[in-house]
């Protein structure tokens, strides 16, 4: 019997982070998943035992709380002894005039969207490299690449991502880590529900657009990484 490949989602109770953790099950990973809301976790759960039959992990946690962070590595080893894969895709929104973001709002996306990741990519990382493989997969946007109104907060915490990606891969690759960050555009999930600018549903990208690209990175031929993924709709135009 091959030993399962352990990935752990962050943001696994909806959207796309839900998406990837049934995508990687569906392929014959064991799944944990974490997010702040257990009801949808669970439910999350119960999609991926009626695709494959198996259980996945459920871990309730705050990623704001850092010792929270370290409880779900060790959920993780607990019950697997490894992690194989890293997808820190837990994100938070808020698109307001610059002079109107509050600090809290302004400090909820860079605690979540960067220092959790940061934190908890720490802690995953030495399991990795004790075992000589491993990969880092980060959820991030278009918006860490590019400017728009309304994105100050939310850009700063999505470059901020990519600048800690693109040093962290220069550091691990030479343990047979992977790092590779994802930078979706639009893409239709409850969180774009908050948006006043949201594009048409229509011409957006899925979540399972994205939960392909992820699984696709991972399955590349070992000589090769996918560092950075732009991932856009082929044709924004409505038909």
């Amino acid at each position: 019997m091959i030993e399962k490949e352990i990935t752990l989602v962050t943001g696994a109770s909806q959207g796309i982070g839900q998406a990837i953790a049934l995508k990687f099950a569906k392929e014959g990973h064991a799944v944990a998943l974490t997010s702040r809301n257990e009801t949808n976790l669970n439910r999350t759960a119960e999609l991926i035992h009626n695709l494959t039959g198996e259980s996945a992990l459920v871990i309730p946690a705050d990623l704001k709380d850092p010792q929270q962070i370290s409880a779900i590595t060790d959920s993780v080893i607990d019950k697997w002894g490894k992690i194989d894969v890293l997808v820190n895709n837990a994100g938070i929104l808020h698109l307001k005039p610059f002079l109107e973001i509050t600090l809290a709002e302004y400090q909820e996306m860079m605690d979540v969207n960067m220092r959790a990741t940061f934190l908890l990519t720490q802690k995953a990382l030495p399991h990795m490299i004790s075992r000589n493989t491993g990969a880092v997969i980060n959820i991030a946007s278009l918006a860490g690449k590019n400017g728009f109104k309304t994105g100050t907060g939310y850009g700063a915490s999505k470059f901020a991502v990519r600048g800690f990606a693109a040093s962290l891969m220069l550091e691990v690759r030479e343990h047979n880590i992977r790092v590779t960050t994802i930078f979706p555009g639009s893409v239709d999930t409850p969180m774009l529900d908050r948006s006043p600018n949201s594009p048409l549903r229509e011409t957006m990208l899925q979540p399972e657009d994205v939960a392909h690209a992820a699984y696709s990175a991972i399955y590349v031929h070992p000589r090769a990484m996918m560092s950075e993924i732009d991932l856009r709709p082929s044709n924004p135009r409505k038909n």
